[in-house]
């Protein structure tokens, strides 16, 4: 599995969301990004071009080193610094109430405890932050959820960890975070197994 999850996975997933309509929905998420900024699920960078050129600065983690020479490029594009850091979203190497803003694009879906990672980021959050999020998950028409859990074994194998059937928004309310808004819809050309979306903001709960 090494050749596959070091090379051909990152390449295929790579080539995979640079298409068009996951271009277009990185651009309306990230708009709305300002100030310092942390992305958990760094990725191959595809993000980078997306963010406004006014944020003061980003943070990225991702506990995978994925394309290296190509994140250098695309590192090399943008007008405002960026800092990575190999390190799981579980355990941010960040004081508390840093970020402005948080951001996480086809990411929960991966991680191995998404409830802790979305703990952390309401901790690095400061209490006007936001977090914004755009995740596949667990669909809300029970014939449909039954077979993404089915399915769910086969998924995490081929797709290096990913999860169908993850119901985001609960996620984000065990970790202690406020849904301001959210937007269920299905992504257009996808399996709807893996294109039931889940985009919107969360704030930090107040204690």
């Amino acid at each position: 599995m090494g050749l596959y999850t070091q090379h051909i996975f990152p390449r295929l997933m790579d080539w995979l969301m640079r298409g068009e309509e996951f271009q277009r929905l990185r651009a309306g998420l990230l708009a709305h990004t300002h100030g310092d900024v942390l992305e958990i699920g760094f990725g191959t960078g595809l993000n980078l071009a997306h963010y406004p050129p006014h944020i003061a600065y980003l943070s990225v983690v991702d506990p995978a080193i994925l394309l290296p020479r190509k994140v250098r490029e695309r590192i090399l594009t943008v007008p405002f610094s960026v800092q990575t850091s190999h390190v799981t979203a579980e355990t941010l190497p960040y004081p508390d109430r840093r970020f402005d803003t948080v951001v996480s694009t086809w990411t929960l879906c991966t991680i191995p405890d998404p409830v802790q990672a979305l703990r952390e980021v309401a901790r690095v959050l400061k209490p006007e932050g936001t977090f914004l999020f755009l995740e596949h998950g667990r669909s809300d028409d029970p014939a449909v959820a039954t077979w993404q859990s089915r399915l769910n074994p086969v998924q995490n194998l081929i797709g290096c960890g990913c999860n169908l059937n993850r119901p985001i928004d609960r996620l984000l309310a065990q970790a202690g975070l406020t849904i301001v808004d959210l937007d269920r819809f299905l992504m257009p050309h996808v399996p709807r197994l893996a294109g039931e979306m889940y985009r919107g903001t969360a704030t930090p709960r107040l204690s």
